[in-house]
């Protein structure tokens, strides 16, 4: 399923195509830096008789040694309408993905990289606003490994990173990349008539994220999990061939908070990220322009109806930056948190321009 990338006012100008469905295909199928100090001693009567690892052997080793200690964590996820991957969570057998990756599936086959019988697996609960799902092994995980996740607010740019998953079907896959950039903002749509799907705070990877991927793993050199693949990027001015070491990660912060809300109640109280409490949809002039997003429904305890907005208001800016479409407001809105202020200029059914200060809410799930 291809899918397209917007990003906010404030990324960079270049436009891009997003596949996001690197985990959802047809199946045809870092907190640590790498480097070593050589042991042995520097005296000319000793020298000729060491052999130092040098660099690329540490290097190399420690790439072992994180495959060895994070791979058999990540699963091959089977649906009727595709593949994906996932990551062995807890000792219940849960198991985090994306909710892309898991559609409107209720049933799901797992397959190990380390091989074994396909286990057979149900919803937990999934947060399609978020891009995040998990499902659970029938009677408990007790062949599985839980992996370790780390701490995805400590990253930083530069840091050496390995993409684990199933891309095109290929189970135990393994690409490796560094941290490229922070803090991104990326919207996809699925193209076969899904949502668009805004996800804030993305890790962007030069690790090679392929159909087949999203759900898996991006692991630091800790063996830790640090964030969950979910899109990989096309370039529209190249035919819409690959924009080779693009992809974008959910950060563990977020993953594991939305999961284990899930696990617990299989559904999202708590989601960190702000709402206006209504239904849009959009709103172009008599030339096909767009000129802003208008409000078809509001929510129980809407924030913007309580601000005084109303069916068939036309949102035309937040704070300032201009929403002339659900993608771009679904953008801004997810660069504020609940309980924040922010200034909505709108035009009423007559025309005439107003404006409120909403104090925004949750955006639950």
């Amino acid at each position: 399923m291809n899918q397209r990338l917007t990003k906010s006012a404030a990324a960079a100008a270049a436009s891009l195509l997003v596949l996001a469905a690197a985990g959802c295909g047809s199946g045809s199928g870092k907190p640590k830096s790498a480097g070593s100090t050589p042991a042995g001693s520097t005296s000319s009567s000793t020298a000729g008789s060491q052999n130092p690892r040098t660099s690329t052997d540490s290097l190399q080793s420690d790439y072992e040694r994180v495959v060895s200690d994070a791979l058999p964590s990540v699963v091959q996820i089977s649906t009727t309408g595709g593949l994906g991957s996932g990551v062995v969570y807890d000792a219940k057998g849960d198991i985090i993905t994306n909710a892309h990756v898991v559609g409107t599936a209720t049933k799901f086959t797992v397959t190990q990289p380390t091989g074994g019988a396909p286990l057979t697996a149900s919803l937990v609960g999934a947060y399609p606003s978020g891009d995040i799902a998990v499902i659970r092994v029938s009677g408990g995980g007790s062949t599985l490994k839980p992996a370790k996740f780390g701490d995805s607010t400590k990253l930083k740019v530069g840091q050496i990173v390995l993409a684990m998953g199933s891309p095109l079907g290929l189970t135990g896959t393994v690409t490796q990349g560094i941290v490229s950039a922070l803090g991104r903002t990326v919207t996809s749509k699925d193209s076969a008539g899904g949502g668009a799907i805004t996800v804030g705070d993305a890790i962007q990877t030069s690790a090679a994220i392929n159909n087949g991927n999203s759900g898996g793993a991006l692991v630091d050199l800790s063996s830790e999990v640090v964030g969950i693949p979910s899109a990989a990027a096309l370039n529209p001015e190249l035919g819409d061939s690959a924009a080779a070491g693009i992809g974008f990660a959910i950060p563990t912060a977020t993953v594991t908070r939305i999961a284990d809300q899930l696990i617990a109640g299989g559904k999202v109280t708590n989601s960190g990220r702000a709402a206006l409490g209504v239904k849009v949809s959009g709103v172009v002039d008599a030339s096909g322009n767009p000129v802003g997003v208008g409000i078809a429904e509001l929510e129980p305890d809407s924030p913007a109806g309580k601000a005084g907005l109303a069916v068939g208001d036309v949102i035309t800016a937040v704070n300032g930056t201009a929403t002339p479409d659900p993608t771009t407001l679904s953008q801004v809105m997810v660069t504020f948190k609940p309980g924040q202020q922010v200034k909505v200029d709108y035009l009423a059914p007559d025309g005439s321009k107003k404006s409120a200060t909403v104090t925004l809410g949750q955006l639950n799930g």
